[in-house]
């Protein structure tokens, strides 16, 4: 937390120098003080701070990515005449332990066209989605979503 606050506050100090102030050189300063923070990173950086913010960048690209091929996937389906989907009840096993893990793998499967979040098991150890598209097999679809958006999740939170 406080290599985040000292990353704004090299931002608010680009602004300044810059004299400039406005969202677009906010972001280039926080850009600019990640990299300070990067560089310096191994010196100072105890809790990953670097490390996890270049997770998070990596998990919102990825999520970009997919929202967008699953998007051109469920168009696509729907404009034909025929449906080539074949949909079910899929249920993932959980890596993710806390609230905040569960909850943000559902929300990202559920923004995902074609994918919807239905239930958490009690135990909390099982995820139960509905896929439009199984047709590679259910073994696939969790592979997908372990491998995929709970690997990156879990990167950025532990």
């Amino acid at each position: 937390m406080k290599l985040f606050l000292f990353n704004i506050l090299l931002a608010l100090i680009w602004t300044a120098v810059t004299a400039t102030f406005s969202f677009g050189n906010l972001l280039i300063g926080l850009v600019l003080g990640y990299l300070v923070l990067l560089v310096v990173g191994p010196a100072i950086d105890k809790t990953g701070y670097t490390r996890r913010v270049w997770k998070a960048f990596t998990l919102t690209t990825f999520f970009l990515k997919e929202l967008f091929v699953s998007s051109i996937r469920v168009a696509i389906d729907v404009m034909k005449p025929s449906f080539r989907m074949k949909s079910g009840v899929v249920d993932i096993p959980l890596d993710a332990k806390t609230d905040l893990e569960i909850t943000v793998l559902a929300n990202m499967i559920s923004l995902t066209p074609g994918t919807l979040s239905l239930e958490v098991s009690d135990d909390r150890k099982e995820l139960f989605i509905h896929a439009m598209y199984i047709d590679e097999g259910v073994d696939q679809v969790r592979a997908s979503i372990k491998n995929g958006m709970e690997r990156r999740i879990l990167e950025v939170t532990q």
